[in-house]
């Protein structure tokens, strides 16, 4: 869970001239991995292959999230239920009106709590930044596990900037099956997570509703033995996702609140 390009043709004629602008520039240049904010591709800003040093420039963000597959308006709560095992389990995910200012960046915060029928078991506080070309960045995470009775900061906490984490890309401007690229890259905490565009076209029935035209992405992170799916519906976000290789885990989408 931790859930918008525009479209048209002035900006799809944008992003093609961006691409083609960074193809050339990459021909004439070094041929190192670092990558910065002029490419709109997620695939080429945040690479999964090779040395990983991104490049962000605060003068490349917005101050609002609004990319369809990730709307993060504050005061909104994506609230899901499901399974982790054999353990029932709710996540509200609330979308605050706090930011956090990260490298110069202006991230929104919002606030992860799961739940089991004793209350509380994890919380955690996700930072998030949307380009200019409508590419949203995860810029770290504060991650809280309740052990004693009491929450306590997890070891795969990060932060851009501090201690060799590096940004991630969330979700893309312009997400495209084949699409491979890197969410987080903190190698201490072990927070090495990446994605792949699998479909633009997939179902989803979650109690919330039920959608056509769903883009389906996979999860997998070279530290864990487990690939999940997530589910996105433009105008909405996250609706879904599953765990389809390792340990039994399931959580759908059943109430949005403002």
């Amino acid at each position: 869970m931790n859930d918008r390009p525009r479209s048209g043709g002035a900006k799809r004629t944008m992003l093609i001239a961006l691409a083609l602008a960074a193809t050339l520039a990459a021909g004439c240049g070094s041929s190192g991995s670092s990558t910065t904010t002029t490419s709109s591709s997620a695939s080429t800003l945040a690479p999964i292959h090779g040395k990983y040093s991104p490049s962000v420039d605060p003068a490349d963000f917005v101050t609002t999230v609004d990319n369809p597959y990730w709307p993060l308006k504050p005061g909104t709560g994506f609230h899901f239920k499901g399974v982790r095992g054999t353990i029932p389990q709710r996540d509200d995910e609330i979308v605050t009106n706090r930011t956090k200012t990260i490298e110069g960046v202006v991230s929104t915060v919002v606030r992860d709590t799961v739940s089991e029928r004793s209350g509380p078991v994890e919380r955690t506080f996700d930072y998030y930044a949307q380009d200019k070309a409508g590419n949203v960045w995860y810029m770290g995470e504060l991650s809280l596990e309740k052990a004693h009775g009491k929450f306590a900061k997890a070891s795969d906490s990060w932060l851009s900037g501090v201690d060799g984490a590096e940004p991630g890309i969330i979700m893309p401007a312009d997400p495209q099956p084949g699409d491979e690229y890197r969410q987080e890259y903190y190698p201490p905490g072990e927070a090495l997570d990446e994605a792949h565009v699998l479909s633009l076209h997939g179902k989803a029935t979650v109690p919330y509703g039920t959608y056509g035209d769903v883009l389906v992405t996979s999860e997998y992170s070279p530290l864990e033995p487990q690939t999940e799916q997530k589910y996105y519906v433009s105008g909405l976000g996250e609706v879904k996702e599953k765990v389809v290789k390792g340990h039994h885990e399931e959580f759908k989408l059943v109430a949005v609140t403002h």
